[in-house]
Formats: structure tokens, C-alpha cells, sequence
């Protein structure tokens, strides 16, 4: 979900050449092709975050800033969500564990609470050690 925010080109800037962005939006993917054509570095894809279309272990870091909490925007209760947010959050989860490579790191940057999102991250099935910096 990388919207329209600069940090795919930030990252490039600062020595990270091989970054590739997703969004949901067509219309967005194709302004940021056209505003960071520039950058031969830099991929972008219309994707769903719940069925990513990159091949199991193909990527050594994956970044979301803010995605995963549009799907909790509508949830009243961050202590007891709805079976469907959870599913949504370990379908999105489940395939960012798919596409990591073995030994990979996934950087969640969120206006949540660690304690709210942890329970999601810690399933066993992802096999993720935590840790939290603010």
C-alpha cells in the first residue's frame, strides 16, 4: 500500500536501489511510475495485499507503513477484533511470511500500540521473533 507517499524514493536515495512498491490503485501506481521514472531502481505493481503475486522467499525485507492499519480502521475495540479484521490481518500476515526469504525481516510502521498488534504478528506459523522500537 504505498499510496503516494515519497519513501519508496526516500529509500532509493539513500543507497536502497532495488525497491519495489504495491498499491491496490492503478491510478496511483501509474502516477508514481511516471513521478520516479527516474529511478530505473525502483518497481511498481498494482497488487492486493492479501494475494501478493511475487514468488515464495523472493524478497529480504518487506516494509508496510500504515497499510496494516486501515484494516483495523473500522474497528471499535482494539482489545477484542472482529473475526473478520483478524483474518484479513492473518491473510496479509500470512503472505508476507510466504514472500520473505528465510532469515528476512518485516519493519511494521503503525500508529498502533505494540501491545494491540503483536498478538497478530507472534502466530507460530509465521515463525517471527519480535521487537519493538519507538
Amino acid at each position: 500500500g504505498c499510496g503516494n507517499s515519497a519513501l519508496s524514493h526516500d529509500l532509493h536515495e539513500l543507497g536502497y536501489t532495488d525497491v519495489t512498491s504495491i498499491d491496490f490503485s492503478p491510478a496511483c501506481i501509474a502516477a508514481m511510475r511516471a513521478r520516479y521514472a527516474s529511478c530505473p531502481g525502483l518497481r511498481w505493481a498494482v497488487m492486493d495485499i492479501r494475494a501478493l503475486a511475487f514468488p515464495d522467499a523472493s524478497f529480504d525485507v518487506v516494509l508496510e507503513k500504515g497499510t496494516l492499519d486501515v484494516l483495523m480502521v473500522e474497528e471499535t475495540d482494539p482489545w477484542h477484533v472482529s473475526p473478520q479484521a483478524a483474518a484479513a490481518m492473518r491473510r496479509v500476515l500470512a503472505e508476507v511470511s510466504r514472500v520473505l526469504r528465510p532469515g528476512g525481516c518485516f519493519i511494521s510502521i503503525t500508529f498502533a500500540q505494540p501491545h494491540f498488534r503483536k498478538p497478530h504478528y507472534a502466530q507460530e506459523a509465521f515463525g517471527w521473533s519480535l521487537r519493538h522500537a519507538a
